[in-house]
């Protein structure tokens, strides 16, 4: 094999980072090595969509990778008008049907473990994974004379590695991001230096998910004809609460995620309910945000809706709890020789099922500009100075639209009923209407010609 231009470090193995190395893997003299701190990459957890624009980008990795998920998700793709997601006025006895929204291209749904299993399977002989690698910090070198000198990474296990480039995708608590705002703080004036201090750790949206997974023979026997089974996502909404419901794993299973919106505790400290226990999560990533749920607990905030939603709850053995935080915008995604990607970046509210789709996006632009022949070992820091100049005003776009959807559901809008259908597609045909490719264009003009400021 000959030298490689430089060696990438990803941590996190999650949908952007483990996309990420997928990516990279057009470029065979780039090395990566994925660092993940959990034992295993096979993430647990529920499903999650895929909106039209971003699998669109999935597709560029390749036929038989785009064939292995159209598997895993048991239907075909398609890029007709069709009613994605159900949405019904449920907080009263009778509910009411208030529209379809209409995509142009279906949602793809996945397990996050099949989904994963795809993924890992399409990783070149050129990425390395690691397991049980939490970083703890790293080190990167900025005199004149080792401008280029490898990023030194530390290992919580007391482990330590070297990379040329450094990308997180380790999540909302990202360690990489704690450190990059660090150094973007360094030397600016004490109101600056706060504001970009601020955003390194997250903060609570004021937003609790109820999370859960039902078996769709149970609740067949109970409906055999219940909305849910007819395709797509049935939501049901109410006063500052709402739920959605979509069968996942071939049919075999009802997804149902629920959620309360707090509008007063946006940006606040998020104090744990102490009748909630946590002893599945100790130990874990973000265990004190999250709780488990008896299904009576589960159920309480929708216990008054429609009796279409009480069939689907009623289903319900037990579930989680997640006090959904977020991510501020950043100033930058970006600082010499490191970047961050995904939820590392821009962790964001689900109401527009985007957070996936916007890492995925992130990870295929990133690999476009350093793959690029043109980006050598000293242009790196211009090339994710592209790539942060590129998708950061999108990602707080989408992060924002996602807000409002939330609040357009729980009814915490002036919008009318009437009005609640347009208005909600509108804030959202960006995921089926629009395409990366426009912004990939961009990106490969921009690498291949220096002499354009990205300033």
């Amino acid at each position: 094999m000959s030298t490689p231009k430089f060696r990438i470090a990803i941590c996190g193995g999650g949908v952007g980072g483990l996309t990420l190395a997928v990516a990279l893997s057009r470029y065979p003299d780039i090395v990566v090595d994925v660092y993940e701190a959990a034992q295993s990459f096979y993430e647990v957890g529920a499903g999650f969509g895929i909106w039209p624009r971003a699998f669109k980008v999935l597709r560029k990795l390749g036929p038989d990778f785009e064939q292995q998920l159209l598997q895993r998700c048991g239907y075909e793709c398609t890029e007709e008008y069709v009613p994605a997601i159900k949405h019904r006025k449920s907080d009263q006895a009778v509910g009411i049907q208030l529209f379809d929204l209409m995509t142009k291209g279906n949602q793809m749904r996945f397990h996050r473990a099949d989904f994963h299993g795809v993924l890992l399977s399409h990783l070149p002989p050129s990425c390395t994974t690691h397991n049980a690698k939490r970083l703890k910090s790293y080190t990167q070198p900025f005199n004149d004379h080792s401008r280029s000198s490898p990023i030194t990474l530390t290992f919580k296990d007391g482990s330590t590695a070297t990379c040329d480039v450094l990308i997180g995708a380790d999540g909302i608590k990202s360690t990489v991001r704690h450190y990059m705002m660090r150094e973007l703080a360094e030397g600016m004036d004490p109101d600056e230096k706060q504001s970009v201090l601020s955003c390194i750790n997250p903060v609570w949206s004021g937003v609790t998910a109820y999370r859960t997974l039902i078996p769709a023979e149970k609740l067949r026997v109970r409906c055999p004809d219940h909305h849910v089974f007819g395709g797509g996502i049935t939501q049901y909404l109410g006063k500052d609460a709402f739920f959605l419901a979509y069968p996942i794993s071939l049919g075999q299973y009802i997804n149902i995620a629920g959620f309360t919106l707090q509008s007063d505790l946006v940006g606040t400290t998020y104090e744990a309910d102490a009748r909630i226990p946590r002893r599945s999560f100790e130990g874990k990533a973000n265990s004190e945000w999250v709780g488990e749920l008896t299904a009576e607990q589960f159920v309480e905030p929708f216990k008054d809706f429609e009796e279409d939603a009480k069939l689907l709850l009623e289903c319900v053995e037990r579930g989680t709890l997640w006090a959904v935080h977020t991510v501020k915008t950043l100033p930058s995604t970006n600082f010499g020789r490191v970047a961050l990607l995904g939820d590392a970046a821009h962790a964001m509210l689900p109401f527009q099922g985007a957070g996936a789709g916007q890492s995925i996006e992130d990870a295929y632009l990133l690999a476009t500009v350093l793959g690029h022949k043109a980006t050598t070992l000293d242009t790196v820091p211009r090339a994710l100075a592209i790539y942060d100049k590129l998708r950061r005003p999108f990602t707080s776009d989408v992060a924002l639209r996602s807000r409002l959807n939330g609040q357009l559901c729980a009814f915490q809008t002036d919008v009318p009923l009437h009005e609640l259908g347009n208005t909600i597609t509108k804030n959202w045909e960006w995921a089926w209407l629009t395409e990366l490719d426009d912004a990939l264009e961009e990106a490969v003009k921009l690498v291949e010609d220096s002499s354009i400021n990205i300033s």
